[in-house]
């Protein structure tokens, strides 16, 4: 598998799918405004091919902090549904290691969904540790999303 990072417009399109799976309320018109957007803000977008197939996404971006000093932090990774368990994960994580590596970072850092564990087993797999809670407080009516 090849993992590169999405740049133009059409790589942006073509991480949709897969991305969907995991973040099934995004609406393909607007995904490469929005991944445009957010690019402006710190956020990248790389992608593992193959066989000419996207089959796994991450979203991610650079960061720093008292608390942790210069880290990663993965906002999305996920899978395409019919092939995990294939190792496409694992190298999604392994390269995202060795950018934040490449970059100066000592950690790499991410949430999960507590309904997601499946997924909390496979980061536990992959070496990742629980760290810690996270809290958050909707500050608009009708807002459920963590």
């Amino acid at each position: 598998m090849e993992v590169r990072r999405a740049s133009t417009d059409a790589e942006i399109a073509g991480c949709f799918a897969v991305m969907a799976g995991l973040r099934p309320d995004l609406q393909e018109a607007g995904f490469v405004a929005r991944v445009r957007e957010l690019a402006e803000t710190g956020y990248m977008l790389a992608y593992g091919l193959d066989d000419a197939r996207v089959v796994v996404v991450a979203g991610f971006r650079m960061g720093d902090s008292l608390a942790r000093g210069p880290f990663l932090y993965v906002d999305d990774l996920v899978t395409a549904p019919d092939l995990r368990s294939r190792g496409h994960g694992a190298a999604m994580l392994a390269w995202l290691r060795e950018f934040a590596r490449s970059r100066g970072c000592g950690r790499l850092h991410l949430d999960s969904g507590l309904q997601r564990v499946e997924a909390h087993r496979f980061y536990e797999r992959e070496g990742m540790r629980r760290s810690a809670f996270h809290f958050f407080e909707p500050l608009h009516p009708g807002d459920t999303q963590a």
